[in-house]
């Protein structure tokens, strides 16, 4: 019963790290823009979540404000700073993105306060769920890994089977195709960022009530959240779910139950110590082993394919000539 609940515990950190990765890997899918500044949305919602749960006693409210407040934040970064950085190499986005981390911290502190918050699950899911009998695990935790499950579902619906998702992926590869037929691909990348934005605020604010809410706290997962990009494959959303949930349940178990391995053959503070070195390694092994498999990551990202970003193109042209008066356009 310890194995099905820390496997549970596994698949809702891995659905953390999926709402972060998948903005994130939308935003380099389609910007092809390295944006170390999305941890700080990710605190954004949490921060933001928590002041307005505690003000208003409504959790839903306080989830809907964060991810507003990490959407706009996200959009108002987008249009100061990243537009700029689309034409430039990655070492000047990283240099951009990581003052934009310094400068999100100090205003939070300055906002908020140098303290930390802490908020407590809603009433109705500070209770407990049998999954087996007389096995009991936290219903917050499971309305998370569902929340993860709807927002999965969301994306793929909006990417594969809407226009806006199929001018997603065309303007992956052939970005001048699409302004050529007329479509604002400025606006669009600017859509994009907001969606990222929101979905890192989204999961800042789940993280509230597990964790404690503190300036920095982005930092801390964005380096996981790289890790499963790298694993999924750079611009998949696909590959952010599936890699998450390999991310999140490798390190949960090795976490868990490494040091009970280890101390059948070791002494107890030998096992310890050696247990707290490997699993805290095992994400980055795990890594390992899948970049030498498969050195792209488990899934092709949007546009990797010639054929696959050349159909959306056409798709996109099918659309201009049979919408000429109501075309989709996006400004």
């Amino acid at each position: 019963m310890l194995f099905l609940e820390q496997l549970l515990n596994g698949v809702q950190l891995g659905m953390m790290l999926f709402l972060m990765a998948a903005g994130l890997t939308l935003i380099f899918g389609i910007m092809h823009l390295i944006n170390l500044a999305h941890g700080s949305l990710y605190m954004v919602g949490a921060y933001v979540t928590a002041t307005v749960s505690l003000a208003s006693g409504s959790f839903a409210l306080g989830l809907v404000g964060g991810c507003l407040a990490a959407a706009a934040c996200g959009v108002l970064i987008e249009m100061l700073a990243m537009r700029h950085l689309y034409h430039r190499d990655h070492l000047d986005q990283v240099l951009a993105t990581f003052g934009i981390i310094l400068t999100a911290n100090e205003a939070t502190k300055m906002i908020f306060g140098p303290q930390a918050l802490f908020l407590n699950p809603p009433d109705w899911l500070s209770t407990t769920v049998n999954i087996l009998p007389e096995t009991p695990y936290p219903a917050y935790r499971l309305f998370v890994i569902a929340a993860g499950i709807v927002v999965a579902l969301f994306l793929r619906h909006v990417i594969t089977h809407t226009r806006i998702g199929m001018l997603i992926r065309a303007g992956a590869t052939h970005r001048e195709m699409v302004t050529a037929l007329g479509f604002n691909i400025s606006l669009l990348f600017t859509l994009v960022f907001a969606l990222g934005a929101a979905l890192a605020g989204l999961a800042g604010g789940l993280a509230g009530p597990l964790l404690a809410i503190e300036v920095g706290m982005g930092e801390q997962i964005l380096i996981l959240t790289f890790v499963v990009i790298i694993i999924g494959g750079i611009g998949s959303v696909k590959g952010a779910l599936v890699a998450g949930l390999l991310v999140g349940i490798v390190d949960t178990l090795s976490r868990a139950f490494l040091p009970t391995v280890l101390k059948t053959t070791l002494p107890a503070a030998s096992a310890d110590a050696l247990a707290g070195s490997v699993s805290s390694m095992a994400t980055y092994i795990l890594m390992a082993v899948v970049l030498v498999v498969r050195p792209q990551g488990l899934y092709h990202a949007y546009g990797t394919s010639s054929q696959a970003s050349s159909a959306y193109v056409g798709q996109l042209v099918s659309v201009f000539r049979g919408t000429s008066a109501n075309r989709l356009c996006v400004g």
